[in-house]
């Protein structure tokens, strides 16, 4: 269940998770976690077009491409947990990200499929905030080490992002290669990763103090 999720995987610090303040405007926001198969039709509605409003001017024209069907087929899959930021007053979802325990490449990980935020809520610290649940999960998860996810190399800002909050590039990132004829494949995007400390390591170290 969601719960049990919670419980064992994100383990929050505190139960007031749930609650966020926008930093200038002082808006609460609600957060919660919810299994794909959990979301109402309005909220998986709500993401999708947070997606689309926010990402697929990347996607069309790179060698993935955005085809409508195919999205929404993946952002159902049954394994992926959302993380959802809801307007305290019109419950409306302004904000999200999804994630999903997975193996890439023979690597157990936490992947991070979306993170999109309505055009008030960048900047106040809520996607670093975001991903950061993503780092717990991670280290509430043996035997997985690292979250990981993929950005479009068009998308600077992301990029430098990332980049600030300790990803790097991937082993299992594509490199430029040639092909056959002799032109070079190029890469649009980048696989990048961020290795975590687990909690079972963190809890010995502060015993051996």
């Amino acid at each position: 269940s969601d719960e049990s999720f919670i419980s064992q995987h994100l383990r929050p610090s505190s139960p007031s998770w749930v609650s966020w303040t926008h930093p200038k405007t002082r808006s609460v926001y609600t957060l919660s976690l919810k299994g794909a198969g959990n979301l109402s039709d309005t909220e998986f509605m709500a993401c999708f077009s947070l997606v689309e409003e926010t990402s697929r001017a990347d996607y069309e024209p790179s060698s993935i491409g955005w085809k409508t069907g195919r999205k929404k087929a993946e952002m159902r899959s049954p394994e992926l947990k959302y993380i959802l930021v809801k307007d305290n007053i019109t419950a409306s979802v302004r904000g999200f990200t999804s994630l999903m325990p997975t193996w890439e490449e023979g690597q157990p990980v936490v992947y991070c499929y979306e993170i999109h935020l309505k055009e008030e809520l960048r900047g106040t610290g809520l996607a670093q905030q975001l991903l950061g649940y993503h780092e717990h999960i991670a280290a509430n998860s043996p035997p997985i080490e690292k979250v990981m996810l993929t950005c479009f190399l068009s998308n600077q800002n992301a990029l430098k992002f990332y980049h600030k909050l300790g990803f790097t590039r991937d082993d299992i990132s594509p490199v430029p290669r040639k092909l056959r004829g002799g032109k070079i494949f190029e890469p649009d995007y980048v696989i990048l990763s961020k290795v975590v400390k687990r909690q079972d390591e963190i809890t010995e170290k502060s015993s051996d103090i």
